[in-house]
């Protein structure tokens, strides 16, 4: 298939829809990618684009077309500001860089915001080709849970955007089976409504991985390590308070490898909680180099805070996480924690209880190697079978194929 991927962030910003244009053209299909200059998550554009932006313009055999946008910056009126540039340079510049090429379909990997949405459809307005909209991050929701917006007036005018664009896709993945009902609400007929969840990456397999140099290597301490992301959503109070909880046992780490807007709060709490040997931010790393991050962990944390739209979330680390074969830490609601403890990939308590995490962190650390091994295995047999990147992108070819009958059916 000559498939059109819409996506805000791409290569060489680290996101999963990479791994899936990668694998796209390696089965035989014409991948084509319109995405903005490169500046998550520092909000500035990468300087290797900028000294050479023509060594971006081909990924594993896509073509790679990019449009100009004004970059995140810091704050959320440069956000907001990054994500209307993009909507109109993609929906104006767009059109000029598609000119003459054809397409069977359209992919968009809908991250925030539910904006992205808008050009695609116009692309396929124009190329009459059906338009897939892959939902990772449910609109206004996530909105409303973030505080970012709280008028009820708005929230609900960003709802009948979100109507608007799920109503002109041919087909909505959700990527969770708890988001399909809220995507239906919004007017899809559930004809056009598929679950597509994250896959487990096989980078994450931890075949002959080295450990990271930039950790201290100490097989008498237990590390909890939390890779990604560092925000509002991820609860961080939760975490610092399950830290300071078990500060009296000195074999007990927790190592946070990532950054994001809340990096800079978490490092001065830190210091002020005097938990600086406990613990340690090591800063953010290409994807390819988290495997040698995980090879120190004895646990893998993932939260999020507690709100309706987290619980209807999979975090996508947890798949990452899972393939890794080492233990789950959770500290969330809904269908997240239920992955985990489904799987028993790992201990589980909910969303904001930090007693409930130190607890788990503790439980966890006591147990032998052994035990913990057996732990491990269950999240890697788990998200082989439920997660697995053959099948479930084999699955994503049957949709897009899907699509495109019931576009021509019409």
């Amino acid at each position: 298939m000559r498939l059109l991927v819409v996506s805000q962030y791409f290569w060489p910003e680290n996101f999963r829809v990479n791994d899936l244009v990668a694998e796209l053209v390696k089965r035989g299909h014409e991948v084509t990618v319109i995405t903005g200059k490169p500046n998550y998550p520092l909000g500035e554009i990468f300087e290797a684009y900028v000294n050479n932006h023509e060594d971006f313009q081909e990924f594993s055999g896509a073509t790679i077309l990019r449009v100009p946008i004004l970059v995140r910056g810091q704050g959320f009126v440069r956000l907001f500001i990054n994500y209307v540039s993009f909507v109109f340079s993609a929906s104006l510049w767009g059109i000029w860089l598609l000119r003459g090429r054809s397409f069977d379909a359209i992919f968009v990997n809908q991250l925030s915001p539910v904006t992205i949405g808008l050009p695609a459809i116009l692309f396929g307005r124009i190329k009459k080709v059906p338009v897939v909209l892959w939902v990772l991050d449910l609109w206004p929701e996530t909105l409303s849970a973030m505080g970012v917006v709280r008028s009820p007036v708005v929230i609900g005018l960003i709802g009948r955007m979100v109507g608007f664009i799920y109503n002109r896709c041919e087909m909505v993945l959700g990527q969770s089976r708890r988001f399909l009902p809220n995507i239906a609400k919004y007017g899809t007929e559930l004809k056009t409504i598929r679950y597509f969840p994250s896959w487990s990456e096989e980078l994450f397999s931890m075949i002959d991985v080295e450990k990271a140099p930039e950790i201290l290597e100490d097989s008498e301490v237990f590390t909890v390590l939390f890779a990604g992301n560092v925000g509002e959503a991820q609860d961080l109070p939760a975490i610092l308070d399950a830290a300071e909880r078990l500060k009296a046992y000195t074999n007990i780490r927790w190592v946070i490898v990532g950054d994001g807007r809340a990096s800079d709060w978490l490092s001065a709490e830190v210091k002020q909680r005097g938990l600086d040997g406990h613990i340690f931010m090591v800063g953010r790393f290409p994807v390819q180099r988290m495997p040698s991050f995980y090879a120190h962990a004895n646990a893998l944390l993932v939260s999020l805070k507690r709100d309706p739209v987290f619980s209807m979330t999979i975090p996508g680390k947890v798949q990452s996480y899972m393939m890794s074969g080492i233990p789950l830490l959770g500290m969330l609601d809904g269908e997240g924690a239920e992955v985990i403890s489904q799987s028993g990939a790992g201990l589980v308590c909910p969303a904001g209880d930090s007693e409930g995490l130190a607890n788990a962190v503790l439980k966890m650390s006591e147990m032998s190697q052994e035990q913990r091994g057996k732990i491990g295995q269950n999240g890697r047999n788990y998200a082989e079978t439920e997660f697995g990147r053959e099948i479930l992108i084999a699955r994503l070819e049957e949709y897009l194929s899907d699509s495109v009958e019931l576009y021509h059916s019409k």
